[in-house]
C-alpha cells in the first residue's frame, strides 16, 4: 500500500494522465484528512477550483491542493513529534498517568480527523495549515471557552451516548467536532445544555 509521499509523487508526475493524478490525490486523504475524507476533499475542491467528480482538469490545481495538504500535514506531524517527546520525558520523570488530551490523541494519531467535520459540506474556509496551527495552539495553551479554530462561542452537543462517529461538542459556526480536551468544563456544560434544548420548528 502506497504511503503519503509516494502518492504525492504521483500527483506531481507529469507523465501520468490527469485522472490518475486526481486519484492519487484522493488516496492521499486515506493517509491524512484533517476534516475526515469527504469534508477534506470538499474543502480542497472548493479552495482550488475543481469539481469533486472532475476527471479532466488543470493539473496545476491538483498540485496546489496537494501543497496545501502537505503543509498542513507537516504542521501536524511536527506537533506529534513534540507531543511524543514530551510523553517520553514525562515517563522518564515517573509521570505515567494519561490525561484527557492523551486519550484524544490515540484516535487521531497521524492527523486523520484531527478537526473532523461531521457534515462534509460544512467546514472552515481558511487554509488547512492555518486551521491545524490554531488547533495546535489550543492544545498547547490548555482549555478555553470557544472553538479553537474559528473562536465561535456557540458549541452544541453532537450525538448521543453510543452514537457514531461523534459524541461531543460541535462548533455551530465552522462545523468542526471540537476535542473536549481543549474546552473548559463550563464550555462543555453549555454545549450539553444546547444539545438538550428542543429544536425550533421549521418555518
Amino acid at each position: 500500500m502506497a504511503g503519503f509521499r509516494s502518492l504525492a509523487r504521483q500527483v506531481r508526475d507529469q507523465g501520468c494522465d490527469t485522472a490518475l493524478r486526481r486519484y492519487s490525490l484522493r488516496k492521499c486523504l486515506e493517509r491524512f484528512a484533517p476534516y475526515g475524507h469527504r469534508a477534506t476533499w470538499d474543502h480542497l475542491c472548493r479552495r482550488h477550483g475543481f469539481g469533486p467528480d472532475d476527471r479532466e482538469l488543470d493539473p496545476a490545481r491538483l498540485v496546489a491542493a496537494l501543497e496545501e495538504l502537505e503543509e498542513a500535514r507537516a504542521v501536524w506531524l511536527a506537533y506529534e513529534r513534540e507531543f511524543a517527546a514530551r510523553r517520553r520525558r514525562e515517563k522518564h520523570g515517573g509521570l505515567r498517568r494519561l490525561g484527557a488530551t492523551d486519550d484524544w490523541h490515540r484516535d487521531v494519531w497521524g492527523g486523520n480527523g484531527v478537526v473532523r467535520c461531521g457534515d462534509p459540506a460544512v467546514h472552515p474556509a481558511e487554509p488547512l495549515p492555518e486551521v491545524i496551527r490554531r488547533l495546535v495552539t489550543a492544545l498547547e495553551d490548555g482549555p478555553g471557552e470557544a472553538c479553537p479554530v474559528c473562536k465561535g462561542a456557540e458549541l452544541v452537543w453532537g450525538g448521543a451516548p453510543g452514537d457514531e462517529p461523534w459524541y461531543g461538542p460541535v462548533c455551530a459556526n465552522c462545523g468542526v467536532e471540537v476535542p473536549p480536551a481543549v474546552l473548559t468544563p463550563g464550555a462543555l456544560a453549555r454545549a450539553r445544555e444546547r444539545h438538550s434544548r428542543p429544536l425550533a420548528p421549521a418555518a
